[in-house]
């Protein structure tokens, strides 16, 4: 057991994005970005998901990369999986196409209550950390991470340059305003978005990238959350 004390081993889940690659060409079909042709990770997720591999590398614990997309998301839970996660979990359903901030964050704060829920300190949820980019790439409205929250009902910690957890459980952060820094903390569960200021993220060696193949991915559509088409 790692030294995260009161809780024991956490169980964090990173949420990422399979965005078109900023240096390809893309197009718009119907009004919808069209996508599945040269996606890639989104490069700010890279970010959240090295926040969170790390802290379970201190800590103990497991990392569970959780995408909603089209099939072809998988491939960028597989790189999370490379960076370290040790399970994914891909919320595909085709009423989710074009879905809004709102809807995605109420479909994600449901496959986190599948993947294990999250209560308030001292209750029986098992996610005690939910960690996202700042924003992705082919949006970049950073709206998503203080919706998720509001969602699952936990503190938002957003715009993190550095994350910390204490032995007591709490999440230390900080980050900049204008040219202040300031530091916050909140008691797990929580969420926190990170910048791409908080760390390096690794790139996966060859051995990471095999291993990556063995760990399972889990493929959720709506009726397995228990949502309606169209509720958000």
């Amino acid at each position: 057991m790692g030294r995260y004390g009161n809780l024991g081993r956490m169980k964090i889940v990173v949420c990422i994005k399979h965005v078109p690659d900023v240096q390809s060409e893309r197009r718009l079909e119907g009004g919808r970005l069209v996508r599945g042709e040269d996606d890639v990770l989104n490069e700010l997720d890279e970010n959240a998901v090295e926040a969170a591999v790390a802290l379970v590398e201190d800590l103990g614990g497991e990392v569970v990369a959780l995408t909603m997309g089209p099939e072809d998301a998988e491939d960028g839970l597989r790189r999370a999986l490379q960076m370290g996660a040790d399970s994914g979990v891909l919320v595909t359903d085709e009423s989710l196409a074009g879905a809004d901030v709102v809807a995605t964050a109420r479909t994600l704060a449901a496959a986190i209550g599948r993947i294990g829920g999250v209560e308030p300190a001292g209750g029986t949820g098992d996610v005690d950390l939910v960690v996202t980019g700042m924003a992705s790439l082919d949006a970049m409205t950073s709206m998503l991470p203080g919706a998720l929250a509001a969602a699952l009902g936990v503190p938002a910690l957003t715009l993190a340059s550095s994350l910390e957890v204490s032995d007591a459980g709490d999440v230390l952060v900080t980050r900049a305003v204008g040219t202040l820094r300031e530091s916050l903390a909140a008691p797990t569960p929580a969420l926190v978005s990170v910048t791409d200021q908080a760390n390096e993220p690794r790139y996966p060696n060859f051995a990471a990238m095999r291993a990556a193949r063995k760990k399972p991915v889990d493929t959720w559509d709506l009726a397995d959350l228990g949502l309606e088409p169209g509720a958000g």
